[in-house]
């Protein structure tokens, strides 16, 4: 099941005397972060607002609507950020981790169940898929490999590389 809210970010400190934090963002880069004008507060999703933000340093700086002191921003400190997922607009054959993890991974053509995604690595080139089953597969995540990834159903179909298991 797809999830409404995906984390984005963590507030992690406060930055300045007029109630900006500093966020470590949860998404590829701190642009993207930059990119909302709405965010969520912890499992309750109360919605902020945002007034500016800007990257800095691999960290989001933000100034959130109503937080004007620093004693305002230190009440925030370790907080999570979600965003709504209707928010963000994927390309195609983009997808959020969290609906990757726990998907079931299957051979494309015997059928054949490796087990479930319990991991993804991002590791610059492309993400690497860690599949937990019987044992611990690695997969990357290119065409070659990833036949199919059915969000829905909640399966990934894949074609193994010669070689790639052994």
């Amino acid at each position: 099941m797809k999830k409404e809210y995906l984390e984005a970010g963590k507030i992690v400190t406060t930055h300045g005397i007029r109630g900006e934090v500093k966020i470590m963002p949860y998404t590829d880069t701190p642009e993207l972060l930059c990119e909302f004008e709405r965010l969520f507060m912890e499992k309750s999703h109360n919605e902020v607002y945002i007034e500016k933000s800007r990257a800095f340093k691999n960290m989001v700086i933000a100034k959130i609507e109503g937080i004007d002191t620093v004693e305002d921003a230190e009440k925030l400190r370790n907080k999570i950020l979600y965003m709504h997922r209707d928010d963000l607009e994927l390309d195609e054959n983009t997808y959020f981790i969290e609906d990757l993890i726990d998907m079931e991974v299957k051979d494309a053509d015997t059928d054949f169940v490796y087990g479930r995604i319990a991991d993804v690595l991002q590791t610059g080139a492309n993400d690497v898929y860690v599949i937990k089953g019987e044992r611990e597969y690695l997969i990357p995540a290119i065409p070659d490999v990833v036949i199919s990834t059915d969000i829905d159903n909640n399966i990934m179909l894949i074609r193994q590389l010669e070689g790639l298991f052994d």
